[in-house]
């Protein structure tokens, strides 16, 4: 897996983090729950990723 697409997982992980945490700030139960589907797609699609390199190795 190359560095883009780990940085990318990431990323959407991250975007997902800030979502909720607005979301609960802002007290918008939609964009929270929003922020945490995208957080845990990108947590799946690192430890995904993290799978594939232990098996390439």
């Amino acid at each position: 897996m190359g560095i883009g697409k780990k940085a990318a997982h990431k990323a959407e992980e991250l975007k997902g983090r800030t979502k909720k945490t607005v979301g609960a700030a802002t007290g918008n139960r939609s964009m929270e729950a929003e922020g945490r589907a995208e957080q845990m797609k990108g947590d799946a699609k690192q430890a995904g990723a993290k799978t594939k390199d232990v098996f390439k190795h």
